[in-house]
């Protein structure tokens, strides 16, 4: 469970005091506490250490008993000018890393940020740190150590919009959190239809509307793609239709998520080592559902549908085949050359079905290409889309929500490669090199006139590493993004 959150005033009393330090050992509110506990001698202390305030470092400090916290922690927080919303999510989370041993720790570090920084935002990037960097994933160790910390109190200037701010970063860091379980599960406890009934009970709990399509009903929807990628197992897939519709909303933004819950390429077979975090390839979808489980809770007054095709890629007698011809939800035909290019396929008829439901935006968020790893990494997802409007509106909600995007273009002379010799286009590239902007060209052909924005987040919806509020294993990624899309959304 993530921590509860209080505000307080005065002397701390917790196990733990966690007190910011900047770059060039200048102390940060509540310091002065910790100094005359310790006789005056917090200077000299961190001398001895070399203890200077850079970014994520910690340094605990004896205070024999003589503070309302038993113990004390100076945390660094780097340059005090820059000292943002960004960088205290950054150290709640290593906050919450430090003091996974203590039930309850209290701190000033909202009082660090700049008088420039909104409250608000800054409560709720706060509280969006601690919880996501408190996050464990321990359904399967069988000798977890679970973290202890139960409650954080905020000490310092508080009020109505950091209680607000706060409320709000634990519930969207809740949703990531979901997310995150959903992706790291082994793929063998979540086929497309344990996926759909999960989200069913997410639904239920969070006033959406739902509707899974499965076996005929894929047939009569025209589910092309979704059908041709799910035929290959015996786990038959699913489409998952949800949608949040509060009284009096002017708008409608499309979220559409990846799903495809386990990728062994289907015939095209991935190496034994491509397919080990394969079960992460439904982080779109995962994404998708958690997002939309938190619109309620946080009044959001956009009307939001989100378009989920869940599919497990495998290869069989009757999986499909190198040549193969689906013809998609909007009846464009596509020869599949690779069947290991398949979230581009079932997203083609959730992008389709988006755009014939008359969406004013879309964005897609799909784990789709290796090459944008190789591009940007794992801390940036690759960024398209057919309206710089609405790309731009996409770019400053990842922005406001600490999670990066980078934009990258869709160059038309590109779509040529995508040419088949026997249908309308091919699921694959004719060219070598920009796997990732030809993808984003074949998705366009499927999003219809609305507005559309596509992330790619290969890179970023795994981690390889603890870093600041990301864990290792599945992240979350995008969940914290859509939020703040659907929350801020303005017609493009």
């Amino acid at each position: 469970m993530a921590p509860t959150f209080r505000l307080a005033t005065g002397a701390p009393k917790a196990d733990l005091f966690v007190v910011p330090v900047f770059s060039g050992a200048r102390l940060g509110p509540g310091a002065e506490l910790v100094n005359e506990a310790i006789d005056g001698k917090l200077a000299e202390f961190m001398q001895e250490t070399d203890f200077d305030g850079k970014r994520g470092e910690v340094l605990a400090v004896p205070t024999g008993g003589r503070l309302g916290a038993r113990a004390a922690l100076l945390l660094g927080v780097g340059d005090e000018a820059s000292f943002d919303a960004a960088a205290l999510r950054r150290a709640g989370a290593v906050l919450a890393r430090r003091a996974s041993r203590v039930a309850s720790v209290a701190t000033t570090l909202l009082d660090a940020v700049g008088p420039d920084v909104d409250r608000g935002l800054a409560a709720q990037a706060f509280a969006e740190g601690v919880c996501l960097g408190r996050y464990q994933f321990l359904r399967y160790k069988s000798e977890a150590k679970a973290s202890r910390l139960e409650r954080v109190i905020v000490i310092g200037k508080t009020n109505a919009k950091v209680r607000a701010g706060l409320d709000r970063g634990a519930r969207i860091a809740e949703a990531v959190a979901w997310a995150r379980d959903l992706i790291n599960e082994p793929a063998a406890a979540k086929s497309p239809a344990d996926v759909a009934d999960l989200a069913k009970v997410v639904a239920r709990a969070s006033g959406l509307k739902v509707k899974v399509y499965a076996g005929e009903q894929l047939v009569r929807a025209r589910m092309g793609g979704v059908l041709g990628v799910g035929n290959g197992s015996d786990r038959p897939p699913r489409f998952l239709r949800l949608e949040y519709a509060p009284a009096g909303a002017r708008a409608t933004v499309a979220f559409v998520g990846k799903g495809v819950v386990f990728d062994s390429g289907g015939l095209s077979l991935k190496t034994a080592g491509g397919m080990e975090t394969m079960k992460t390839d439904m982080s779109g979808a995962a994404a998708v559902i958690a997002a939309m489980s938190t619109l309620r809770d946080l009044g959001v007054k956009t009307r939001v549908i989100g378009y989920v095709p869940l599919v497990e890629n495998m290869p069989s007698g009757s999986a499909m085949r190198p040549g193969d011809v689906l013809t998609m939800r909007n009846g464009k035909t596509v020869e599949v050359l690779n069947t290991d290019a398949e979230g581009r396929l079932i997203l083609a008829d959730a992008l389709s079905l988006a755009s014939e439901e008359g969406a004013d935006a879309i964005v897609d968020l799909a784990t789709l290409t290796g090459a944008v790893v190789m591009a940007l990494g794992d801390k940036i997802a690759g960024l398209m889309g057919s309206d710089d409007d609405w790309v731009a509106q996409v770019t400053e909600a990842a922005e406001r929500a600490g999670e990066r995007v980078w934009h990258l273009p869709l160059p038309e002379d590109y779509r040529r490669n995508l040419d088949s010799e026997i249908a309308d286009l091919r699921n694959i590239s004719t060219g070598g090199g920009g796997g990732t902007l030809t993808a984003g060209l074949f998705l366009k052909e499927f999003a219809g006139d609305a507005p559309w924005a596509h992330l790619d987040i290969a890179g970023t919806a795994r981690s390889s590493t603890d870093d600041a509020e990301t864990t290792k294993g599945g992240t979350g990624y995008g969940v914290r993004t859509l939020v703040e899309l659907a929350t801020t959304f303005k017609k493009p």
